[in-house]
């Protein structure tokens, strides 16, 4: 028998604002027209002014915990990936530790920002896999409307926040890629990128938070060989191909990498999940919110195999093979 990280259950959790690309016509010079074309977003969620990235968090983790059959004592670790804390430290993980009422086990913050849940999943699994956990919540939480240049119009109508949280458990499996749970990941990062995708600020260099700084087409470029590489590595090691797959979840960043990614891959686009359009780019955030879209729709069911990938500021990139 082989140890397997199987998805128990997920959640996401979306605040009240809704924004629409014509809100962004009142004060830049940008169009709803514009931004459909570019990126494929046509709305966005934005939080509350006092919401914070761990209230996003807790109330993702509430709604994967109520679709596992779960209570928070079932759980032995929560993983946060963000880019957006509440505070510098303590982590925002320890927040919603207390915010769900857990007084055992481990919580920490992975940041590898928009890739950081591939790496927050990757780090669960394993530890899973070493006997340190039986149950993980492995959450995306995001407020990166708390670090936008709204006069930025190439980078304030991108994204959005949000959270998205599943259930991470040890069962048994037969050791073949017929087993249910994580069968392989592949990390990656390279700094000499790091200009690409970037916040101005932090507590070491400006004491600031900083906002956000991209360098759309190099960045473009850069995505759509990265993600492809990193899905096929993936997937070979686990004597796999793209054919294989029922879905792919990615990175809800901007259509045309979704769409250039696939067509790479050789896969229609009826088998990947998007939700880009009504969340925008909401980091660490999007695959464990798409995930959950897509189990609530009834698209990804028990069995299916479904790859997510992702890449971020860093830059850092990778990708996850599981069965459903």
């Amino acid at each position: 028998m082989t140890l397997r990280a199987v998805v128990e259950g997920v959640g996401h959790y979306l605040p009240d604002r809704i924004v629409p690309n014509s809100e962004f016509e009142k004060t830049l010079d940008t169009s709803d027209e514009w931004i459909r074309t570019r990126s494929g977003i046509e709305r966005r969620h934005f939080a509350a002014d006092g919401q914070t990235t761990s209230e996003l968090a807790s109330n993702a983790a509430r709604a994967a915990l109520e679709h596992a059959g779960l209570t928070i004592d079932d759980i032995d670790g929560i993983i946060i990936a963000t880019s957006t804390p509440d505070l510098t430290f303590p982590a925002v993980a320890t927040m919603v530790q207390q915010d769900l009422g857990m007084t055992r086990g481990f919580g920490f913050d992975v940041q590898a920002v928009c890739a950081g849940f591939v790496y927050a999943l990757t780090n669960a699994n394993a530890l899973i896999l070493a006997g340190q956990a039986k149950r993980i919540l492995v959450i995306g939480a995001e407020t990166f409307s708390r670090i936008m240049d709204w006069t930025d119009r190439s980078t304030c109508v991108l994204f959005g926040d949000g959270a998205g949280a599943l259930v991470l458990g040890a069962q048994d499996g037969a050791g073949d890629n017929s087993d249910r749970g994580i069968l392989s990941a592949d990390l990656n990062s390279d700094g000499r990128y790091r200009d690409m995708l970037y916040v101005d600020g932090g507590v070491s260099s400006t004491g600031t938070a900083g906002k956000l700084r991209m360098q759309g087409n190099p960045l473009f470029r850069q995505a759509v060989e990265k993600l492809t590489s990193t899905a096929d590595t993936a997937l070979e090691k686990v004597g796999l191909q793209g054919t294989d797959l029922d879905w792919i979840v990615p990175h809800q960043a901007n259509i045309r990498i979704i769409q250039g990614t696939a067509k790479k891959m050789g896969l229609s686009m009826d088998r990947v999940i998007v939700t880009v359009q009504d969340h925008g780019n909401t980091s660490a955030a999007s695959i464990p919110l798409a995930m959950s879209v897509g189990v609530e729709q009834g698209r990804i069911k028990q069995g299916d195999l479904v790859l997510c990938e992702a890449i971020g500021g860093g830059l850092a990139w990778g990708a996850v093979v599981l069965r459903w």
